[in-house]
């Protein structure tokens, strides 16, 4: 008799984002399986990424960072800027969740243009080479 198939990915406990001990090592066989648990964590993105995103234009890509900054803020893009490394948060949904991330697939709206830290996530970020792989 045949043993039936298992999907390895259900047998891989929740991980708890705040808890890095928790989180598995990196597969991309988990990415399909996981309820995109690492669009919860913050992104930080620099000028770049808000032109790819086409949050601004190249044009605007040359205005005072701190003055794309409040912009941005106000227009509830961004929830943070650290003018000392220029780096800009982008903002968050009440539930923690990115702003581009489809709430009903779980599914990044704007993958080819994501951000560099999305890009390089996981070999970039809390833990490297770890994700906190959560099953839908």
């Amino acid at each position: 008799m045949p043993t039936p198939r298992c999907d390895v990915n259900k047998r891989i406990a929740a991980a708890d984002v705040d808890r890095l001990e928790t989180w598995v090592k990196y597969r991309p066989s988990l990415c399909a399986g996981c309820a995109a648990t690492c669009c919860s964590l913050p992104v930080e993105v620099r000028i770049s990424d808000l032109v790819r995103l086409r949050l601004i234009d190249a044009f605007a890509a040359e205005e005072p960072p701190k003055q794309l900054a409040k912009q941005l803020q106000k227009a509830g893009l961004i929830d943070h800027f650290s003018f000392a490394r220029g780096i800009f948060t982008l903002a968050q949904r009440s539930n923690g969740d990115c702003i581009f991330l489809d709430a009903q697939t779980r599914r990044c709206s704007v993958y080819e243009n994501r951000p560099d830290t999305c890009r390089n996530h996981p070999t970039i970020g809390p833990r490297p080479g770890y994700c906190a792989y959560r099953p839908k």
